[in-house]
C-alpha cells in the first residue's frame, strides 16, 4: 500500500534509470510489471537482479517478436503509465511505440526516457551520465581547480536529471489523464534534466555571482567555509557554515574570535582563510572533530563512507537504511503519515510471467505456445 495505490504501470526493458523511476513507482504503491529482455538481448554492461529490482513483478518477453510487442500491447490496454528507455524510433519498429499504445489506451500516460531526447543532432548518439552531464554544463563545475572535471559518480544526469525529472512528468501527466481522460507522451532527456538542475547556478552567474572555473565559487569548494577538510586520520569532514552565525560559531568552537581569523565572506583573504582553518582541522581525527561540533550549529559534518553511513546514529534513528535482498540500502523516499511505504520484494526475471497472464485471461494452450516460440520464458541475467 502506499499513495500511489491502483495505479498500474509497464516497465520495458531499460538500465539505470528507468529501472529507479520503476523502483520508485513501486515503493510508492504502484503496482509495476517489468518486461525483461531474454538473455540474448543483453550485450555489454550488465548487472544482476538486485534492490533495484524491487517491488515489481517481472514477464519475460521478446519484444522483437510480433507476437511479443502484441503481448506488451495487451498489457498497456490495463495499465495508467508505460516507462521505456529505448532510442529514438526503437519502440515504433518494434510496434509499441506511443502512437499504437494510445490507440488502445487514450488515456496512457507514455514516459520516454533518453539521454538526449527524441529529436536534435544527438538523440540516435549513445551516451552515458557523463556525456550527458558534459553536454548540460554542469559537469565543468564540478573538480578542482586547474584538474579536470570530476563525473560525480552517475548520480546527476541518470538519477537526478532522469528518473527524478520522469517521475515529475508521469505524476503531472497522470494527474491530467485522471482529470481528462487524455493521455499524453512525457519526453524525459537526461541532458535536459541535468541542465534544468543548473539553474540556481545560472542565476548566480547571470547575476554576476558566479564564475565559470571550478572552485572559485561559494558552492563549489571555493570558499573556505564551504569544502571538505582533511582530519589527522587521512579522511575528511564537511564545512558548510555559509551564514555569519554558522561561521561564528564554528570558530568559537575552535577557542577563536571572529575578529582574529580571516574574513570567508571576503573574496581576497579566501585561501588565507582556508589555510588556517585547514592547520586546525590537521590536528585532530573525524570522529574527535564530528564529537566536538556534535552540539554545535557550526555546520560541520563527517564525510561518512557508503558503508559507514547505515550505522550513524541519526540515520538509525530515522531508519535512512533498510535491507533489501542482504543489501544495505536507503529507504523509500518521501514517507507519508497516511500512506506508508515498504521497500517490496526483489523480482527473478521473467518469474511472474505465468501468474501475469492468468489474469490476463492466457490459457495453458496459449502460453505454452508463447513459450515454444520463445516469446516468453523466464530470463534469468548471470551475475
Amino acid at each position: 500500500m502506499g499513495p500511489l495505490d491502483g495505479v498500474r504501470v509497464l516497465e520495458l526493458p531499460a538500465l539505470g534509470p528507468v529501472p529507479f523511476a520503476g523502483m520508485m513507482l513501486a515503493d510508492l504503491g504502484a503496482s509495476v510489471i517489468k518486461v525483461d529482455r531474454p538473455a540474448d538481448a543483453h550485450a555489454g554492461l550488465e548487472y544482476p537482479p538486485g534492490p533495484l529490482e524491487r517491488g515489481r513483478r517481472s514477464m519475460g518477453i521478446d519484444l522483437r517478436t510480433t507476437a511479443g510487442a502484441d503481448l506488451a500491447l495487451r498489457l498497456v490496454e490495463r495499465s495508467d503509465v508505460l516507462i521505456e528507455g529505448f532510442r529514438p524510433g526503437v519502440a515504433e519498429r518494434l510496434g509499441i511505440g506511443p502512437d499504437l499504445a494510445l490507440e488502445r489506451n487514450p488515456a496512457l500516460v507514455y514516459g520516454r526516457m533518453t539521454g538526449w531526447g527524441q529529436d536534435g543532432p544527438l538523440a540516435q548518439r549513445a551516451g552515458h551520465d557523463i556525456s550527458y552531464l558534459a553536454l548540460s554544463g554542469a559537469l565543468h563545475g564540478i573538480g578542482e581547480h586547474d584538474r579536470r572535471p570530476m563525473p560525480p559518480v552517475n548520480y546527476l544526469a541518470d538519477f537526478g536529471g532522469g528518473a527524478m525529472m520522469i517521475i515529475t512528468g508521469i505524476l503531472a501527466a497522470l494527474l491530467h489523464a485522471r482529470a481528462t481522460g487524455e493521455g499524453q507522451v512525457v519526453d524525459a532527456a537526461m541532458t535536459d534534466g541535468a541542465a534544468y538542475l543548473t539553474t540556481m547556478t545560472r542565476q548566480f552567474a547571470g547575476t554576476g555571482h558566479w564564475v565559470d572555473e571550478r572552485e572559485r565559487n561559494l558552492l563549489d569548494g571555493g570558499a573556505p567555509n564551504y569544502r571538505c577538510y582533511r582530519t589527522a586520520d587521512d579522511k575528511y569532514v564537511a564545512v558548510g557554515a555559509l551564514e555569519p552565525k554558522f561561521w561564528a560559531e564554528l570558530v568559537h568552537t575552535l577557542g577563536a574570535d571572529v575578529a582574529d581569523v580571516p574574513d570567508p565572506f571576503d573574496h581576497d583573504q579566501w585561501e588565507a582563510c582556508a589555510e588556517w582553518l585547514s592547520a586546525i582541522l590537521l590536528t585532530r581525527s573525524r570522529d574527535e572533530w564530528a564529537a566536538i561540533f556534535a552540539d554545535t550549529d557550526s555546520c560541520v559534518t563527517p564525510v561518512l563512507t557508503l558503508a559507514e553511513a547505515p550505522d550513524h546514529a541519526h540515520n538509525r534513528v530515522r531508519r535512512s537504511f533498510v535491507e533489501v535482498d542482504d543489501v544495505t540500502v536507503a529507504a523509500p523516499v518521501p514517507r507519508f503519515s497516511a500512506t506508508p511505504t515498504e521497500p517490496g520484494r526483489v523480482s527473478t526475471p521473467g518469474g511472474d510471467t505465468d501468474s501475469i497472464l492468468d489474469e490476463f485471461g492466457c490459457d495453458a494452450d496459449e502460453r505454452a505456445a508463447l513459450r515454444s516460440a520463445g516469446v516468453i520464458g523466464a530470463y534469468d541475467v548471470d551475475p
